[in-house]
């Protein structure tokens, strides 16, 4: 249902700046969308950077090879996790298009690069023994497992 009465006219003034809010807003809007795919540009640009240079091989003077790089397909190496962030990523952005909280599944690689961190470095760091135990008291506890299994037979 249209309004009853004359529709008011708008100045050249409110015009302008109605229209500059508009545009602030779109560009808003733009650059917002595009951050996500600048962090997906980002990751894809250091991983491929990263595996490029593991990768680089070195010629000789007279352009024989001396070492071709490190191997990008061995099996627990570092390219193997760049490999993973990459697949991550790319999953991630194809299916972002149909929701966007599919971008907290970003959140897997943090959390496996601390798990990671957790089982190769910090854990065994904070569970190892402190020096060696003190022998004479492994000495004794062995001689009393002999003591008794000399006692059973």
């Amino acid at each position: 249902m249209a309004p009853k009465g004359k529709v008011g006219t708008r100045g050249k003034k409110q015009i302008f700046e109605e229209n500059k809010e508009t545009l602030k807003f779109y560009l808003r809007i733009i650059l917002g969308a595009n951050m996500a795919l600048g962090f997906s540009l980002a990751v894809y640009g250091a991983s491929y950077h990263s595996m490029s240079s593991m990768a680089r091989a070195a010629f000789s003077e007279d352009g024989a090879l001396m070492d071709g790089g490190m191997d990008l397909n061995m099996e627990q190496g570092m390219a193997e996790h760049l490999k993973d962030v990459i697949l991550l990523t790319a999953i991630v952005q194809v299916l972002s298009c149909f929701s966007l909280y599919i971008w907290s599944f970003w959140l897997l690689a943090p959390g496996r690069a601390l798990y990671l961190l957790w089982v190769n470095v910090l854990g065994p760091w904070f569970t190892a023994e402190s020096g060696n135990p003190a022998p004479e008291h492994n000495e004794k506890r062995q001689r009393r497992q002999e003591r008794r299994q000399m006692k059973r037979l």
